[in-house]
């Protein structure tokens, strides 16, 4: 049986908790992106020096890439508590984007990275299997 969450019909409320704590997940991974990029500009010591990567950058530019990032995944994981679908589409791209960003930082930052993967894929994995009743 459908029943209305905030105002809108034909939404269920197990599909709208998934996307509630996909929502929240995409917050955090947002905000550990954003602490990331912090620590990066600011050059804190934490980083490992990676002398020979096929993906090296500058601290700075990894920096600028996780907080654009970081901002992204804030914003559309504040959308998604309004379970718009070019929230949840958005959503799956930026999670996509913040995995490939964390993937090929893993040598400067080893554990954050793993950490930040991990919940990006519960995030994906959670706005891909919403199902919505038929109004």
């Amino acid at each position: 049986m459908a029943e209305a969450v905030n105002g809108r019909r034909g939404t269920d409320g197990a599909a709208s908790g998934v996307v509630a704590v996909a929502a929240v997940l995409l917050l955090v991974s947002g905000v550990l992106n954003l602490l990331r990029a912090v620590m990066a500009l600011a050059g804190d010591p934490v980083f490992v020096i990676v002398p020979k990567y096929t993906f090296r950058f500058t601290l700075t530019s990894w920096g600028w890439i996780h907080l654009v990032l970081g901002v992204v995944a804030i914003l559309i994981g504040l959308a998604l508590f309004r379970l718009a679908l070019w929230a949840r589409i958005a959503g799956v791209a930026v999670a996509c984007l913040v995995i490939v960003a964390n993937f090929l930082s893993i040598p400067y930052y080893p554990l954050w990275s793993l950490v930040v993967i991990a919940a990006c894929t519960v995030v994906i994995w959670g706005l891909c299997t919403v199902r919505r009743t038929p109004a």
